[in-house]
């Protein structure tokens, strides 16, 4: 008997016929997919373009810019933000901060150090970046050139003015800030013009230092290595104190330590303000370097020399104020921002205590003088070697100290071994077998004009390797500048 066939029973073929069916839809699923992806995709920018930047706070606030970069078409084709990947190229990575590092050494020609400090990364070997640094260090090493110490020329200022309007305003302080002061703005010139010249800041202990030998101790030339064309010089700046004269007159008020622990100057407003910046020679310099990194021989800084009569760096740390309710937190914050100067490469130094002049006064006085800077100043700054004489004074003439000249001796005894005069000439150096003595020369208001009246006759301008005067000198000075 004939069996009907069951319509549901299994029929041989039917599997394969329906994995057939749909592997020949797949693409079209495929494809229906891919659509809609695109379709939200085009959505999404459709939303991004005409909001704007009126996207309210915190729509879009997972669209970070480390998660989409945006490359603008030129208005001149269409105003249309493009959105692309993620640019990993721009990602810093550890190599890249230590790249960063030796270069800053290095623009501070300190190339053993940024060749060491490269060499003695975990990443040395493994990022060809490192190894070809390293070789353009060694061949620019190799064709440093040493400086002759003999020709390091020395420049110095005063506290400078800030507010020219003040300082110049023809009072009867006017004319002594008119003779010996530097205007910011002149000093900011004059750094242009010595940077491109091809100046670069050296320290004095850089020239030579004392060294310990099998017969004591003895001043030995060091040597300063740097590319061609570059040329050493040394800064200082005389009086960093603030004296309570000037209050008023236009100029910083203190230094003290800011918030990046950099020093920085305190300065009072008109309007009874104190606020801090840029308002002195230190704050100023630090902007300069850090933005002219190649301006500085291995982090060098200016010399920053202090009186002591009353007090130092804007404090009154001198002993006739010490009924003073403040004293004693005014010397503890003098001493705290000397400290910081020096972490920051500044060195330190004597300018006497009553700003005397060392080679004339009276043998008494003369003692008294340097005990009195001894006991007040160098207890807050701490030891020192250079003594910066005020008034261009010195303890002897044009000859090499000899242990006769009882002042030298008295000096060195308190430990100074850099003896600084002023010298209008280019350079003045002379090291004997326990000091060095430099000329200095000065960069004033009165400097300025004897260029400037010199006019074409270069035997008596005496700036010109510097500066041009006549580019510098403020059209607020009053004029002519008289010596008195």
């Amino acid at each position: 008997m004939n069996q009907r066939i069951n319509r549901k029973q299994y029929r041989p073929g039917a599997s394969k016929r329906r994995q057939q069916y749909i592997f020949h839809r797949l693409p079209i699923i495929f494809i229906i997919i891919l659509l809609l992806i695109f379709l939200s995709v085009f959505c999404w920018m459709l939303v991004r373009h005409f909001l704007g930047k009126d996207t309210p706070p915190g729509l879009f606030s997972d669209l970070s810019s480390d998660q989409t970069t945006a490359a603008v078409i030129p208005e001149t084709t269409t105003d249309i933000e493009i959105f692309t990947e993620p640019d990993h190229a721009n990602v810093t990575t550890p190599s890249d901060n230590l790249l960063a590092e030796a270069g800053l050494i290095a623009a501070g020609y300190d190339y053993d150090r940024a060749i060491e400090t490269l060499k003695a990364s975990p990443y040395y070997g493994s990022d060809p970046r490192i190894d070809e640094a390293i070789a353009e260090y060694e061949n620019i090493k190799a064709n440093l050139k040493p400086c002759d110490i003999s020709q390091v020329t020395h420049v110095f200022f005063h506290t400078l003015v800030i507010d020219e309007a003040k300082a110049f305003d023809g009072d009867s302080d006017e004319a002594g800030y008119n003779q010996v002061m530097t205007t910011k703005d002149e000093f900011l010139k004059i750094l242009d013009s010595m940077y491109e010249k091809g100046y670069v800041l050296v320290r004095l202990h850089d020239m030579a230092e004392m060294t310990a030998g099998e017969n004591g101790t003895k001043m030995t030339r060091k040597t300063i290595l740097l590319p061609e064309g570059k040329k050493p010089f040394v800064m200082s700046q005389d009086d960093v104190c603030y004296y309570e004269y000037m209050d008023g007159d236009g100029f910083a008020t203190r230094m003290v330590i800011g918030d990046d622990g950099k020093p920085t100057c305190e300065m009072t407003m008109d309007d009874g303000t104190v606020q801090r910046g840029a308002f002195d020679l230190v704050p100023i310099l630090e902007e300069y370097i850090k933005e002219h990194p190649d301006f500085s021989y291995r982090g060098a800084r200016a010399v920053i020399a202090f009186t002591g009569y009353q007090g130092i760096l804007g404090y009154r740390t001198a002993a006739s104020y010490s009924q003073s309710p403040t004293y004693e937190q005014d010397r503890q914050t003098a001493a705290d921002v000397a400290q910081c100067l020096r972490d920051n490469g500044w060195e330190l130094a004597s300018h006497s205590w009553g700003h005397r002049d060392l080679g004339t006064i009276e043998w008494d006085k003369f003692k008294a003088d340097c005990d009195k800077w001894d006991n007040e100043v160098r207890t807050l700054i701490g030891p020192t070697d250079i003594i910066l004489f005020p008034f261009g004074a010195d303890v002897g003439d044009w000859h090499p100290y000899q242990n006769d000249n009882e002042r030298f001796r008295y000096l060195k005894n308190l430990g100074f071994s850099y003896f600084c005069n002023v010298d209008s000439s280019q350079y003045w150096v002379q090291i004997g077998d326990d000091f060095l003595r430099q000329g200095r020369r000065n960069l004033d208001g009165f400097r300025m004009w004897m260029d400037i009246e010199a006019g074409s006759d270069t035997s008596k301008r005496k700036l010109d390797d510097l500066f041009r005067a006549e580019d510098v000198f403020s059209s607020n000075r009053p004029t002519p500048v008289i010596w008195e």
